[in-house]
């Protein structure tokens, strides 16, 4: 009988200590998919960003929300735009450079 309660305390603790772990597991999962829906969002953002012409980035330059996103918008060169999209205040997830050439006259 003793044995039998020892096996069960051995199998009881085993069984949390897997529990637990797949509750972390599960937990990680979501956040993994929590980011690279976030991810997706700021790349169509970015997309988007980069189809405008040069008129339309000068009209938008310095820093614009976008709904929960931040997209920020610098011409570092006459002719170079750089775009970061992240989420507020912390570091950007996403940059590009952009080429517009100036217009001929």
């Amino acid at each position: 009988l003793l044995a039998v309660m020892v096996a069960v305390a051995i199998f009881a603790a085993a069984a949390v200590s897997v529990v637990g772990l797949l509750a972390q597991t599960t937990a990680h999962e979501r956040r993994a998919e929590a980011v690279e829906r976030r991810l997706a969002d700021e790349e169509r953002l970015l997309t988007a960003v980069t189809l405008l012409t040069r008129e339309d980035l000068d009209r938008r330059l310095g820093r614009r929300a976008a709904g929960p996103y931040v997209v920020d918008i610098e011409r570092p060169d006459p002719v170079l735009y750089r775009v970061t999209v992240g989420v507020g205040d912390a570091a950007p997830d996403l940059a590009t450079l952009l080429y517009r050439p100036e217009p001929r006259q």
